[in-house]
C-alpha cells in the first residue's frame, strides 16, 4: 500500500478509523471496545473533524504480522488455534471478530503512519497495543500494532530511523521486548513504575515515575527526556502512544493528570517534533472507565491537541 499526496490530499487533519476496530465483545469486559466508535463520534459532534477527513485501512497481512511475531503464533491466532490460556493470558476470548479487529487496528498504524509521511500528521482512532509479545498477547493485545508498523516502514524503506514515543501510564513490555535488536527503531516508554507490566522488559529508555505523579512533574519528565531522544537518535519518523490512563480518574492508572495535563502533553510532543520536520503518526493507547462518554472523550484529547497544531503549523 502507497500513499501519495494526490491520494489523500484530503482537506484538514487526517483521521484514520474503520467500522471494523469494534466487534462483538462482553460489554462489562474491563476493554471497553465500544470507545473506538465513541472517540469518532465525539469528535464529530464536537466540530474537531469532518468525515471528508476520515480514511479506512486495509487489513495487515500475516506476512506484515510476521515480520516482528513469530508465524506459528500469528498461524494460530489468525486461525483460531490459540489455547484458551493462551486466552487468559492476553485477557482476550477468541473470536473471528478479535482478528479482524486487531487486523484493521494495525493496518490502522500502518495507514496512519502512511499519511504522516505524506502529511506530516496524522491520527489513528485506535492503536497502542504496546502489550503483545513476539510469541503471545498480553495485556488485552493481541497484534503489536507499533512494532509492526515501525518495522514496514523500515522494510518499505519509507523511513531510516523510527521513534516510538509510548506515554501510556503502562511500560510498553511488549514493544521493548520484540524490539531490543532493532537497530533502527527507538522504544522510549514514561510509565508509572510500580504498575502493570510487574515485571519490566528494557526499553531503548524507560522513565519510571512514582506513584501520583502531577502535571506538572509529568510535564517536567516529557519536556526534559523527547528533546534528548530526538537529539542522539535522530528519528525520521515518530509513532505516539497517547494513552490516557495517566489521568487521575484512569481506574488502572495510579498518576493524577488532569484533562488540561493531557493536553498539554499532547501538543507539547506533537508540535515539538512537528517543529523539528518529524512526521508523527499518533494512536490512542490505553484507558480504563466504565463510562463510555467519559472515555471516548478523553480519548479525544489527542486529536484536539493534533488539530490545534496543525492548524497553528498550517500543515
Amino acid at each position: 500500500m502507497e500513499i501519495t499526496v494526490k491520494q489523500h490530499k484530503s482537506p484538514g487533519l487526517p483521521i484514520v478509523h474503520h467500522s471494523k476496530y469494534v466487534c462483538d465483545f462482553p460489554l462489562k469486559h474491563r476493554f471497553c471496545m465500544r470507545k473506538f466508535h465513541a472517540v469518532l463520534r465525539y469528535l464529530r459532534s464536537d466540530g474537531i473533524i469532518s468525515m471528508k477527513q476520515v480514511l479506512e485501512p486495509r487489513e495487515v497481512t500475516q506476512e506484515e504480522c510476521q515480520l516482528v511475531h513469530h508465524p506459528d503464533y500469528i498461524h494460530r491466532f489468525f486461525n483460531g488455534l490459540t489455547s484458551k490460556k493462551e486466552q487468559r493470558v492476553s485477557g482476550v476470548e477468541w473470536s473471528p471478530g478479535i482478528v479482524s479487529r486487531c487486523r484493521h487496528e494495525t493496518g490502522g498504524t500502518i495507514l496512519a503512519c502512511h499519511l504522516a509521511l505524506v502529511r506530516g500528521l496524522a491520527c489513528s482512532t485506535g492503536g497502542g497495543t504496546h502489550h503483545a509479545f513476539a510469541a503471545h498477547g498480553s495485556g488485552y493485545c493481541l497484534i503489536n500494532d507499533m512494532a509492526v508498523a515501525a518495522t514496514v516502514m523500515l522494510k518499505k524503506k519509507l523511513a531510516r530511523k523510527v521513534l516510538i514515543v509510548d506515554l501510556d501510564v503502562h511500560q510498553g513490555d511488549g514493544t521493548a521486548s520484540i524490539l531490543q535488536h532493532a537497530e533502527n527503531i527507538f522504544t522510549l516508554s514514561m510509565h508509572c513504575g510500580s504498575n502493570f507490566p510487574f515485571t519490566k522488559q528494557s526499553s531503548d529508555l524507560d522513565v519510571s515515575l512514582r506513584d501520583h505523579a502531577q502535571d506538572e512533574e509529568y510535564l517536567h519528565e516529557v519536556h526534559d527526556v523527547l528533546p534528548y531522544v530526538v537529539d542522539t537518535f535522530n528519528p525520521d519518523l515518530v509513532i505516539y502512544d497517547a494513552g490516557i490512563d495517566p489521568h487521575k480518574d484512569d481506574e488502572l492508572g495510579r498518576l493524577d493528570l488532569t484533562d488540561t495535563g493531557l493536553y498539554k502533553r499532547d501538543k507539547y510532543v506533537i508540535d515539538f517534533l512537528i517543529s523539528q520536520g518529524i512526521p508523527v503518526a499518533t494512536v490512542i493507547g490505553g484507558g480504563y472507565s466504565r463510562s463510555l462518554e467519559t472515555l471516548g472523550k478523553r480519548h479525544t484529547i489527542v486529536h484536539r491537541a493534533a488539530s490545534k497544531v496543525w492548524m497553528d503549523r498550517q500543515l
